[in-house]
Formats: C-alpha cells, structure tokens, sequence
C-alpha cells in the first residue's frame, strides 16, 4: 500500500508539471514572450515549464513587488503581454501596486501564481492566505486554476487560458491565474499520451486551441460627420500619454491645422509651446490661449495642474479625447466625444481629411504669439538659473541625452519640474502615472531598458529611489548605458508646493532622511556620481552615456530649495511681459 501511495505522489507532481507546461505553451502562443519569475517550492512546476519552454525569455528578481513592476516595464516596452510567476502567500500580495497600475494605464500583465490546494487553505497550513480574488477588480479577469486531475479534460485548461487572455486583449490591464499545487512538487516525467489525445491537433500545430475573432474590429478608423468644419475653427492639441510611434502623428496633424500642440512629458516629444505648466498662470498668456473653442486631446492623464484647469473651464464647442484604453480618462468630465482608438491611426485619419480641403484651415496659426511666451520663459530660466540645482537640471539635462535613448521618468517633483522647465526630446518615452506612486520605479525602468534593449536614462528622487532601492540589482544586467539620475533634497520636496501645515511639514510630510547613496551604488555594483555644478553633472551624464552598464547620478540640493526657487519663478511670470 505504502509503494503504491508512493507512486501516486509521483504521478501527481508530473501532472502538476503538465498542467503548468499546458498553460505557458498556450500563452506564448497568445503572445507572451517574456515570463518574470521570482524564487519559491509552491511555484515549481510553473518554473521548472518555464525553463523546459525555449520560446519564453526568463527574468528573475528576490522581490515580489520589483518584480512585478518589472513585468509592468516588459510590458510597457514590448506592447505585448508579460507573465509573473510567484509562490504562495505574501508573495501574491507584493504583487498589488504593479497590478494597480496596469489596471489604469492598460499594460498587460498575466499572473500566475501558485497556491495551496483547497484542503490546506483556512486551516492553519503554512503560507497559505486568501489568493482568490486578492486583486479584486484591479484585474481585467480572476480565473482559479483547481488542483491538476486526470478528471478534468486538457481541453478545459488551454480554453480557459483562451478565454481569459481574450478578454485582456480587449480590455488590457492584468489577467490572474491562481494555481492550485499540491504535493509532492518534484518528480520526473510521466505518460500521459493517452490523457492528451484530445489535444493531438494542437500539439502539432503554433495557433492557441480557440481562436477568438472580433468581426467588429476594423484597421480603418472613420473619422466625426463634424471633422471638416471642425478643423476651421480655434483649437487646441494636448498631447497626453502616447504610445512610442505616436507623437510624430499628433505632431503632423498640430502642424497641419496651425493649431498650438501642448505635449505632456510622456508624450514622447516636445513643442513650440513648451513649458505651458508656468506660463499659463500670466494672466495674457491665458488669455490668448482662452481664444479656443476646441480641444483635441490624444492620450490621458496629464501631469500639469496648469493644463487640467484649462481642460475644466467647461465651454467648449468640442473636446475630443482619443485614447485606445477603454477606460474613463476624463477628470474634468467636460468630453464631448469619447473615442477609443489608435492614437496614431486616428491622428493620421484627421490629417488625411484636412488635407482634402481645398483651402487652408482659417485659424491657421492663431496661437503663434505664444511660442514666442514659451521662448522667453524658457531662456529666462535658462539665463537665470545656472548654478547646479533642480530647476536648472530640469531645464538643462535633456540636451545631454544622446539620440535614440529612452527615457523613464520618476514621480512626484521631478516630473513636474521636467513639464514646467524642459523640453523633452523626440524619443520613447515611459512613466508611472496610473496611480503616480513612487514605489517601484527602478524595476520599471529596469524592464523598459530589458525590453527594449537601448540606452535608457531614468530621473526619479531620492524618496522614490530609497522605496526601490533592491532593484537596482535589476540594472547591473543591462549590456547598454542606463544612467540613473536621482535628485537628493533629502525628502519628499513636492510638499514644498503643497499647503500642508508648517508646523508638521518636516516631520509629517518630507520625512528628511539625512541618506546619500554612495554606498546604495558600490553595494550594487553601480558606477557613481556626484556632481557639483550644472558642467559637472553635463559631463557625468554624457560619460555614463558613453560607457556601458548602469551609472548612478545623484544631485543633492539644499532642502526646501526648489519650492522656494519655484515660488520666485511663478511670481515673476505672473507678472512679465511675455506676448
């Protein structure tokens, strides 16, 4: 008896394996080419299928939570889904702030984790929790996966895995797979040919068991009945978040009509009118820019406080707002047309009917005093900010960027500081700004650099830095120049532009730390940096580009600096003569 229990344990550790070898052969044909795996028992037969399948590239990382911000960068990078696999317990829930953002901004993300099987969970078994549904609706979708059983047909498993990934293909954001194990979790291979004879058609071809066709999906995007008398009148283009091959469309269109084109940091481009966050608080600059009946904005979530209000004032003729995510983006809740659709492709389709008018837009260039505005601000910060500090960075640091370099860029201060103060190259460009939290930002950076495999230069603060900083451990992988540039005012400096109160501003809110990073960098194996004036910092960044590997930069400025070189700044454009 005691032999043939022996054997039976065996037989369900190959099974196991199978189960875990059918789901990842099924999803590499659905597209997933990349499989994020971080160490664990309950999770072997995943891992182990994911070394034995050679279509899947595999990354690894100690910590749950980079890893699966990680995955968000492959997946942000690639356009393509990424999977994460994980054991039991905790190391699900380290999952969640990655997951979070995906379900906001759309990135594809397929979780496979692993569990105990039903028996051992709310019994008082180790490292067991509540996996099912611990992601509630921050998932496109929840299947559970029961324990591997001759009893359930091959055919169930490879369509679930259909069905599932179909929805995320129309909706995106992350899919979650729990994966019930039981033990044993290792053992050598078994037969199972007769067990598999309904799949015999599939093993022998690439195409996932069901394929699922929308007959309403269209490569054409038909433009608005309104369109052509629209074009006519004073409008606006906001460029918000944008795919990688997106902006030069925008762009294309913006210049066609004459109208102002006003791009986010993570549009992946910059404009005449670049620095809109500050001169949009001088009461003529306003004014002209309120001429517009119009607005076209192509991608959500927009960094600038400035634009936001703009968007609300709430008369608008039109505000049409493209997106390909099918999810609200409208904060102002002032859209008068929503479309879901390829920003690029739509862009396209807008100019090609304004080319086919027969006479020039008749508002063609109405905005133009203010690149003019955007000139003089800009050489104005330029002129009078030259000693090494953030403002200066911001206005300064994207002229040392090489072409054909990424950019991934941190949150709270320094990507406002880039909107107010920068112009930012025409280059991909990735970020955060679902949720906008700090957490995770290395490890994303560190997946958009692996999956893209090109020059990277990641700007973040020491807070974000400080929140991630084990993944940098991600970076010593990377065969090109990663420049990571951190601004140290020793704290949470955006509470400077914040009125919390003065009196808890320190303790409550910026939590000074009193750290540098030095060590942070020889620990890691990370070049380092710490320049003292703008050249120095120039020369830094252009030598980090000029070498191979990661370098760490970091800027350490005074505390409550920038608030109070920011408050200066504001007040003085509110009052110049810019137009």
């Amino acid at each position: 008896m005691n032999a043939v229990m022996s054997s039976s344990k065996l037989y369900r550790a190959a099974l196991n394996q199978l189960w875990a070898g059918l789901m990842l052969e099924e999803l590499t044909r659905l597209g997933v080419k990349h499989i994020c795996i971080a160490p664990g028992s309950r999770s072997t037969p995943l891992t182990l299928a994911a070394d034995r399948n050679d279509k899947l590239t595999i990354h690894t990382h100690f910590d749950e939570r980079g890893l699966g911000f990680m995955a968000l960068g492959l997946a942000k990078a690639t356009d393509e889904p990424v999977a994460v696999v994980v054991t039991s317990g905790t190391a699900v829930a380290n999952l969640l702030p990655a997951v979070a953002e995906s379900g906001l901004t759309g990135e594809k993300l397929v979780l496979l984790t692993s569990d105990r099987p039903d028996e051992l969970i709310q019994c008082g078994a180790n490292q067991a929790i509540r996996q099912h549904g611990i992601f509630s609706d921050h998932v496109t979708a929840f299947q559970a996966i029961p324990s591997p059983t001759l009893d359930i047909a091959p055919t169930w498993l490879v369509s679930t895995v259909d069905k599932v990934m179909y929805q995320q293909h129309q909706q995106g954001g992350a899919v979650h797979f729990n994966c019930h194990y039981p033990e044993p979790l290792y053992g050598d291979a078994a037969d199972f040919s007769e067990y598999l004879a309904p799949l015999a058609h599939w093993q022998t071809q690439s195409q996932p068991y069901t394929v699922y066709h929308d007959a309403r999906m269209s490569e054409s995007v038909a433009t608005p009945a309104q369109w052509p008398d629209v074009l006519h009148e004073k409008g606006v283009i906001i460029a918000g978040r944008l795919a990688p091959d997106a902006f030069a469309d925008v762009q294309a269109l913006a210049a066609h009509l004459g109208w102002p084109l006003l791009a986010d940091p993570q549009a992946g481009g910059s404009s005449e009118w670049a620095g809109f966050d500050v001169w949009l608080q001088n009461e003529d600059c306003r004014a002209q820019l309120a001429q517009a009946n119009v607005v076209l904005q192509f991608g959500g979530r927009l960094v600038s406080k400035r634009l936001g209000q703009y968007v609300d004032r709430g008369d608008w003729q039109h505000y049409w707002l493209v997106d390909p995510l099918a999810v609200p983006l409208d904060p102002s809740l002032r859209c008068t047309l929503r479309l879901q659709a390829p920003v690029n492709t739509f862009a396209h389709a807008l100019k090609k009917v304004a080319l086919e008018e027969t006479v020039t837009p008749a508002a063609f260039g109405w905005a133009d005093a203010l690149k003019g505005a955007s000139q003089r601000y800009l050489s104005a910060v330029k002129t009078q900010y030259t000693a090494l500090s953030e403002l200066s960075l911001a206005a300064n640091m994207m002229d040392w960027v090489p072409e054909e370099t990424a950019l991934f860029l941190g949150n709270s201060l320094i990507v406002r500081l880039l909107d107010m103060c920068g112009t930012l190259p025409h280059t991909a460009t990735f970020a955060n700004r679902g949720a906008s939290g700090i957490d995770g930002l290395i490890a994303t950076a560190a997946g958009v650099q692996q999956g893209r495999k090109q020059p990277l230069l990641c700007v973040l603060g020491d807070t974000s830095l400080l929140y991630d900083l084990n993944s940098l451990a991600l970076l010593r992988a990377s065969k090109q120049p990663v420049v990571v540039l951190v601004t140290n005012n020793d704290g949470g400096a955006i509470f400077d532009l914040l009125p919390v109160p003065d009196g808890q501003k320190d303790a409550l809110y910026r939590m000074p730390h009193g750290l540098d990073f030095v060590h942070a960098a020889a620990m890691f194996g990370l070049r380092y940096v710490r320049p003292t004036t703008l050249a120095e910092a120039e020369m830094a960044c252009r030598e980090g580009f000029a070498s191979t590997g990661p370098t760490l930069i970091e800027i350490q400025t005074p505390a409550g600096e920038s608030g109070e070189h920011l408050k200066a700044l504001f007040a003085e454009v509110r009052n110049a003569a810019l137009l």
